[in-house]
């Protein structure tokens, strides 16, 4: 299974896939990494959120990497269309492990090259 990399800068999206997902196992929603895990050399990554297996979003809320029903007003994983409307919710924890298949990220801190260049470079050595 494909695992996703969503790396955010400005207005600009970028993704990733790896095969490995050891690197990142451990880490947890809110902490920064070293892009070179990634193949973005010089850059530094925050993770913002996630998403398992089976499309249950991650929460900062909930430690660890268990999966719980959740009663949610709003905010992740749940926007109700009117105020004052309760749901139970099934959440992720805030931890990556195994069973998480895409991680959100944002730029804390830009390399010397820009990301569409690293990319653009990867993809016309494979050709």
């Amino acid at each position: 299974m494909a695992f996703k990399v969503v790396v955010s800068q400005n207005a600009e999206t970028h993704q990733i896939e790896l095969e490995d997902t050891k690197a990142l196992n451990g880490l947890v929603i809110g902490e920064e990494f070293d892009g070179g895990i990634v193949g973005l050399d010089g850059y530094t990554l925050k993770i913002t959120g996630g998403s398992d297996k089976n499309g249950f979003t991650m929460k900062k809320d909930v430690s660890g990497t268990r999966r719980i029903k959740s009663l949610l007003t709003g905010g992740v994983g749940y926007h109700p269309k009117a105020d004052g409307v309760k749901r139970r919710k099934t959440v992720r924890g805030n931890t990556i492990a195994e069973d998480i298949v895409q991680v959100n990220t944002v730029v804390t801190e830009a390399g010397s090259k820009s990301i569409a260049e690293i990319l653009g470079a990867g993809e016309e050595e494979e050709e």
